[in-house]
C-alpha cells in the first residue's frame, strides 16, 4: 500500500471513528461478546440472526452517533407526534397476536410496532420540551409534561403492552425528575405506593382468592401476574412455572455454575423463554455468580460513564437527555433481573444487549448513540 493511500485509509478511519466514544464502544462491544456466548447456550440457532441484529443495530449507532446532539433535540417533537399518531392508529387497525394488539402491518412482510418509538421519542422530546422552558419552569410546565408523558403510555397500556408501557413512563418521568421535580410531590406518590404494596402482601391470599376474580382496570392475565408474584406456588405447573424455575436456575448456577452449555435447567427444557425475557437465568446457572458480576461491572460501567457525560453535558436539554437514556438501561436492567429472581411481576422486559431480539437492541444501541451525540457536544466545545 503507497503512503498516499495509507493516508486516504487514515482519514477515512479518522472520519468513521470521530464520532465513537472510545469508552462506551468498549463497553459495548463486552456486553455483545457477552450476548454472543451465552445466547450459544441458550439457542445456538439463533446466533447468526443475532449477529444480523447487531451490525444493524451498530450501523444506526454510528448514524444517531454522528448527529449533533441539538440536532437529536430538535427531532424529539416530531418524533414524539409521528409515534403517538401510530400509536392511534394500531388501536384503530393494529394487528393482534397473543391476545395483544400491538403492531402496524405495511404490506404482507413488513410489521412495526410503534410502541417501541417512543422509548427514545418520549425522553427526546421532554428534554427539548424543557430546554424550550429554561429559566421559567413553573407547575404548569411539569403538569403539561406528566399530560405528554401520560398520553402515549395510556395507548400503550391498552394495547396491552404492560412492560413497553413501564419502559417509556420510566423514560419520561426520569427527565421529568432531573428537570428539576420538586420531592414534596415526588414524596406522597411513593408512600402511597409502599401503602399499597405492603397492604397487597398483608391481604393478597384473600385479593387472589377466588372470591376476587375481577380487578377494575386490569386484565385476568395481569392479575394472575401480581398474584403469581407473592406466590409462585400458587400454580407451580401454570403461571408460577416461569417463576420457580428460573429461581432454581439462578440458585443451582453457585459461585462458577454448572460450566458453559452444561445447565440442566437450560438444557433439560425447564426454563421457558431462555433465549429472551428469562436469559439472565440461563447465564446465572452456567456461569454462576462470578459470571453474573462481570456482567454487572459491565452495566456499572455503562451507567457510570452515561451519567458522566449527562453531568458534563453544556446544555439542559442534553443533560436530560443524557441522564434520562443512562436511566433507561438501568430500568430494563432492574426490571429483567427482578423478574427472572422472582421479585418483579414477569412483563416481558428483555435483559438489555443480552437478550435475544432485534428492536429491543436497535432501541438500546440508538440511546448509546445519543450518549455518544452529547459525548461529542461538550468533547467539541
Amino acid at each position: 500500500m503507497s503512503s498516499r493511500h495509507r493516508f486516504r485509509f487514515a482519514r477515512l478511519l479518522e472520519a468513521v471513528l470521530r464520532p465513537l466514544d472510545p469508552a462506551l464502544l468498549l463497553i459495548l462491544a463486552g456486553l455483545l461478546g457477552y450476548a454472543v456466548v451465552i445466547m450459544s447456550s441458550a439457542s445456538p440457532d439463533r446466533v447468526s440472526s443475532q449477529l444480523m441484529h447487531i451490525g444493524l443495530a451498530v450501523i444506526l449507532m454510528w448514524i444517531v452517533a454522528s448527529i449533533p446532539a441539538q440536532r437529536l433535540l430538535s427531532l424529539g417533537p416530531t418524533l414524539y407526534v409521528a409515534g403517538t399518531v401510530l400509536l392511534v392508529l394500531v388501536h384503530l387497525f393494529g394487528a393482534s397476536a397473543k391476545g395483544a394488539q400491538r403492531w402496524l402491518e405495511i404490506g404482507p412482510t413488513i410489521r412495526i410496532q410503534p410502541s417501541e418509538v417512543m422509548k427514545i421519542a418520549m425522553p427526546m422530546a421532554l428534554a427539548w420540551f424543557f430546554q424550550k422552558r429554561e429559566g421559567y419552569m413553573g407547575v404548569g410546565a411539569f403538569l403539561l409534561s406528566a399530560v405528554l408523558l401520560a398520553v402515549p403510555v395510556a395507548l400503550i397500556a391498552k394495547q396491552p403492552d404492560l412492560g413497553t408501557a413501564v419502559l417509556v413512563a420510566a423514560a419520561g418521568i426520569y427527565v421529568i425528575f432531573f428537570a428539576g421535580l420538586s420531592w414534596k410531590l415526588i414524596l406522597p406518590v411513593l408512600v402511597v405506593g409502599a401503602v399499597a404494596i405492603g397492604a397487597f402482601a398483608f391481604f393478597g391470599d384473600e385479593l387472589c382468592g377466588e372470591t376476587y376474580q375481577n380487578w377494575p382496570g386490569l386484565k385476568d392475565y395481569q392479575r394472575d401476574r401480581i398474584c403469581t408474584l407473592f406466590d409462585p406456588t400458587r400454580d407451580p405447573l401454570g403461571k408460577g412455572f416461569h417463576i420457580i424455575q428460573s429461581t432454581i436456575a439462578i440458585g443451582s448456577g453457585g459461585l462458577t455454575g454448572r460450566g458453559w452449555m452444561l445447565g440442566t435447567q437450560t438444557h433439560g427444557g425447564f426454563l421457558p423463554e431462555r433465549h429472551t425475557d428469562f436469559i439472565f437465568a440461563v447465564l446465572a446457572e452456567e456461569l454462576g455468580l462470578v459470571g453474573v458480576l462481570l456482567l454487572l461491572a459491565l452495566y456499572l460501567a455503562l451507567l457510570m460513564r452515561g451519567l458522566l457525560i449527562a453531568v458534563v453535558a453544556p446544555a439542559l436539554g442534553t443533560k436530560l437527555l443524557a441522564g434520562s437514556v443512562t436511566m433507561i438501561f438501568f430500568t430494563y436492567l432492574f426490571v429483567n433481573i427482578g423478574m427472572v429472581s422472582g421479585i418483579l411481576p414477569v412483563v416481558g422486559v428483555p435483559l438489555p444487549f443480552i437478550s435475544y431480539g432485534g428492536t429491543a437492541l436497535v432501541t438500546l444501541c440508538v440511546g448509546i448513540g445519543i450518549l455518544m451525540s452529547v459525548r461529542r457536544s461538550w468533547r467539541e466545545r
